[in-house]
């Protein structure tokens, strides 16, 4: 009894953001949201030069008549190989047919599924970052930020925002801006509510608000977040932080067991995909 006493328990710290949990967002912070976005409709800009591009991966060749059998046969194969640690159906679950990457097929993709106000993915930054820097060459990684509610939909807009104006040059250090935004919202209490209010910590970064402006309602900004907003669809997010791998595994803390497991599952899969 005890032991499944904390099982429970484990399985509740464990629970990862989920749409109805973000669907409980303030009625001040929604309110302030709203009106922001009424303020401040996007215009999109002609001069982009860099867009996100969905890749289907398995557009090539057709899906064989029984994946079941195919999948069985593969994964006896690999079974003989190594000795793997994680199991299907309990770590890790198998998209079918496979789901499109924001890269292409030249390196084995990872992409985590995040928003700045899931407490889980501010706690899982920093072991995120770790496995980020010391990551096989052969492996891309990339975030994508879930859009569950108006505010996160304008923090997807802020992380774009981010990611480009760092591509750029004007904002210097992107990985500590990024954690200046976990902060900012989770210690702090600064939700960044409104267009203003995120323009005020990029000015903190020293990014100056012309430059800021022509980002924020860019082409490339507006391209990355319907680009972000399909793949949710397609690899059927319903909580954060979630990990896909290489558009045919998905998996999350719940499933792996805690933070360490989760980065060992995230590099046993990537064996998985470079031994196929």
């Amino acid at each position: 009894m005890k032991q499944f006493f904390w099982l429970t328990v484990l399985g509740l710290v464990l629970a990862g953001c989920s749409k109805e949990d973000a669907a409980e967002t303030s009625a001040d912070e929604a309110a302030a949201v709203a009106e922001q976005a009424t303020e401040s409709a996007a215009e999109e800009t002609s001069d982009a030069t860099q867009t996100l591009e969905v890749v289907e991966e398995s557009a090539a060749e057709a899906e064989p008549e029984d994946q079941t059998i195919v999948l069985a046969r593969a994964d006896d194969e690999l079974a003989a190989v190594r000795n793997w640690q994680f199991k299907e159906g309990k770590n890790y679950t198998r998209m079918i047919p496979t789901q499109p990457t924001v890269g292409g097929a030249d390196k084995i993709e990872v992409a985590e599924v995040f928003m700045y106000s899931c407490p889980h993915c501010y706690d899982l930054e920093a072991y995120i970052n770790r496995w980020a820097e010391d990551k096989d060459p052969s492996i891309r990684f990339v975030r994508i930020p879930a859009s569950f509610n108006q505010l996160a939909v304008l923090h997807a807009q802020l992380y774009y925002t981010e990611i480009f104006l760092g591509k750029s040059g004007k904002l210097k250090d992107p990985i500590a801006f990024r954690n200046m935004v976990f902060e900012e919202y989770h210690r702090r209490s600064n939700r960044l509510t409104s267009q203003m209010a995120i323009q005020r910590l990029f000015a903190r970064a020293g990014v100056n608000a012309d430059d800021f402006n022509r980002i924020w309602n860019s082409f490339e900004v507006n391209q990355a977040l319907r680009v972000a907003a399909d793949l949710a669809r397609r690899y059927n997010v319903t909580s954060v932080p979630m990990v896909i791998v290489n558009g045919k595994y998905r998996t999350d803390m719940g499933m792996a067991g805690s933070y360490p497991k989760l980065i060992e599952l995230i590099d046993e899969l990537t064996v998985r995909e470079g031994l196929r």
